[in-house]
């Protein structure tokens, strides 16, 4: 998948206000990893693993980010809500 086309989706997804019902810093790690699927084509986001890579981990270690989310089923959640949206297009 091209790199225009990633940043269709990411921009769809955005459009959708998906993130408003997330708390500042949830919705700061989402947009991150929405960047990221942008920029590079995360292939994984629900790998718990993307928690440790540059930017997301200025957020803070995988156990913050999880709980900015109210734990890690509510993070998974969220990925795959927000995986869904990014890929129902297509």
């Amino acid at each position: 998948m091209d790199k225009r086309l990633r940043n269709e989706r990411a921009n769809d997804v955005n459009e959708k206000n998906y993130f408003e019902k997330y708390g500042e810093q949830a919705r700061r790690v989402l947009q991150a990893l929405l960047d990221k699927y942008s920029d590079e084509g995360i292939v994984a986001l629900e790998d718990m693993e993307v928690l440790k890579v540059q930017p997301i981990n200025q957020f803070g270690s995988p156990v913050e980010i999880v709980s900015y989310f109210g734990g890690r089923e509510q993070y998974v959640e969220a990925i795959q809500q927000m995986s869904h949206l990014i890929y129902m297009q297509a």
